[in-house]
Formats: structure tokens, C-alpha cells, sequence
């Protein structure tokens, strides 16, 4: 059913593009036999929105993966660098969360590790909305941000790298097998907001699928055994993702999510200082609105990397301007 109303969708799209086409050519044509300049250009107006319409529409039809419509999660990762990556992670953290609210996606905070003197150690949100794994999926990799450090006292240029790994909430119909005797789970005391209970008991949970080294954790209720069913979730979801990403041959790409943090491995870069630009080094896709970017403008570079990872390589579709 799902299937069937996202085809019907997409042709409720060409009718309407059709109808948007065929009526305001007459219009045009209209406008010209009489001499009329304001139809003209009412017309013309009419069918420039409507490429930007049909552009987004476009878009939409590269989501066509096995898991793209499902719900996501995104891990956050900070690299070496103490506080200034740490800073870093909460930023990527926050542009994900305002790229999310932007398109109406639900946000929930799986787990949370406040670093030691401002930003995040780590962090794991889940993003709920319709295709939210297929716009999120090529955000996985290494982010790298140059700025002058606000934490340095002789206002000196650093570069910080943070992570974001991003996969794919797998539902009922996806039978996936875990045995117990290849789990390693730990029980540990929330951080974060959440008051005094969940700060003095052992509620949140990490487990550890020793055969693949993927690591899970879950802080996000009071109990320890729905945290435990969330954990085990999320875990379900890092393993299919890790089986889509064979399928698509693209093993490469879930290698390099577990290299280091640092230079060599990031996907885009992101430059506050001495000049602004926020550049992908997949697409060349970039732009100098730093600002507009880091408050979850994410949607060019997006639509570049799903073009690239479709065609194999870069699409004007991803153009920014």
C-alpha cells in the first residue's frame, strides 16, 4: 500500500506539471495575440515555479532505495580535539536537528554525552518522517569545520572533525537474527537533562555486537528494559544498514565510517574562517551561506549526493547557487 501511494503520488505530479504547462502556454500565446505584457508575465512566472517544483519532484524519485522511506537514526561522533570537536559535534548535532524540524520530521534524543567543558562526546537522535533515511543516507562521514576557536585565548584558526553515521530504522516485516551469545551489554548512568532519576540509576544501556564491533546505546527512558528494547532496535537497523550497503556495493562507504576522524576521510568541509564556504568534496557542490547551511540548509548538497550516488556521478541537480 505504501508502494501504491507513493507511484500514485508521483502521477498526481506529471498531471499536474501537464495541466501547469498546457494552460499557461495558451496563456501565453493569448497574451501575445492580444498584446497583453501582464499575462505574459504571469504566465512565465507561473511555469518558472513550476520547474522549481518538478526540480524537487525529481529529487524525490531517487529515493527509491529499499530502506529510503523509513525513519532514521544519526549517530554523532566527535574526533581528537577536546572541546573545540566537541563544540563541533553539538553544532552538527543542532543542523541536523533544525534540517529535520525544517521539513516537519520528528527528533528524539536516543542518547546523549555531554563533553567535558562545553559540546558533545557523542550523541543519537532518531529522525522520524517519510523518506527520511533516503535524504539522510549520504550524510554519513567525517565533517570538517575551520574557524577561529572561541576557546583559545589567542584567537588562533583551528580545525575540528566530527562524525555522523547515519542509518536506517528497520520495521516488523524485516526479520533480522542476533544471538545473545554474541551480544556484550553494559548498564551505566544517564548524562544529561532528565531529572534526579534518570541521573542516579543504572537505567541506560550500550551494547556491543562483538562479531561486527558495532556499538548501540540508549539513555532515552527512565527503564532500563525499554531502553534495552530501543538499544536492541537500533542495533537491528546498523546491521541491516550494513547488509543494504552490500547490496548497493557500496562496502566501501560503511569502511570508511569507521576510519579515523580526522583529515583524509572528511566528506565536507565547512570554512568560517578566513573566508566562508561549506563545500562537499564528493559533488564540488558548495556555497559561501555558512550560516544558512549550519542551520540545517542541507537540501542542495543532499540532492547533489544522491544524484552522484545514483548516476555516479555529479548532477547538475545539485547546483547551488
Amino acid at each position: 500500500m505504501r508502494d501504491r501511494d507513493d507511484l500514485a503520488v508521483q502521477v498526481a505530479h506529471v498531471k499536474r506539471f501537464e495541466a501547469i504547462i498546457r494552460d499557461n502556454a495558451e496563456l501565453i500565446a493569448m497574451g501575445e495575440a492580444e498584446g497583453d505584457a501582464d499575462i505574459i508575465k504571469e504566465a512565465e512566472k507561473a511555469l518558472f515555479d513550476a520547474v522549481k517544483e518538478a526540480r524537487s519532484a525529481q529529487v524525490e524519485t531517487l529515493l527509491s532505495g529499499e530502506a529510503d522511506a523509513n525513519d532514521c537514526y544519526i549517530e554523532i561522533h566527535a574526533g581528537a580535539g577536546g572541546t573545540e570537536s566537541q563544540d563541533w559535534a553539538s553544532m552538527l548535532l543542532r543542523m541536523y536537528s533544525r534540517w529535520a524540524e525544517r521539513r516537519k520530521f520528528k527528533v528524539e534524543t536516543m542518547e546523549i554525552h555531554d563533553g567535558e567543558e562545553a559540546g558533545i562526546k557523542s550523541a543519537t537522535i532518531k529522525v522520524s518522517g517519510h523518506n527520511a533515511y533516503g535524504w539522510l543516507k549520504t550524510e554519513s562521514g567525517v565533517h570538517r569545520l575551520v574557524r577561529i576557536s572561541p576557546y583559545d585565548s589567542a584567537a588562533r584558526r583551528h580545525t575540528s572533525f566530527s562524525s555522523a553515521w547515519v542509518y536506517p530504522v528497520v520495521d516488523d516485516t524485516i526479520d533480522i537474527q542476533i544471538s545473545e551469545s554474541d551480544l556484550k551489554v553494559d548498564t551505566y548512568r544517564s548524562s544529561g537533562a532528565g531529572g534526579q532519576h534518570v541521573n542516579t540509576t543504572d537505567s541506560a544501556i550500550r551494547i556491543t555486537h562483538v562479531p561486527s564491533g558495532i556499538v548501540v546505546a540508549c539513555q532515552a527512558e527512565r527503564s532500563q528494559h525499554k531502553n534495552r528494547a530501543t538499544a536492541m532496535a537500533m542495533l537491528k537497523a546498523r546491521l541491516y544498514e550494513v547488509e543494504l550497503q552490500k547490496r548497493e556495493e557500496a562496502v566501501n562507504a560503511a569502511a570508511a565510517a569507521k576510519t579515523d576522524i580526522g583529515w583524509g576521510h572528511q566528506i565536507r568541509s565547512y570554512v568560517l574562517q578566513p573566508y566562508q564556504m561549506v563545500k562537499d568534496l564528493r559533488t564540488g557542490a558548495e556555497t559561501s551561506n555558512t550560516s544558512a547551511v549550519l542551520d540545517g540548509d542541507l537540501d542542495d548538497f543532499m540532492e547533489a549526493s544522491l544524484a552522484a550516488r545514483v548516476s555516479g556521478k555529479a548532477d547538475n541537480i545539485g547546483d547551488i547557487d
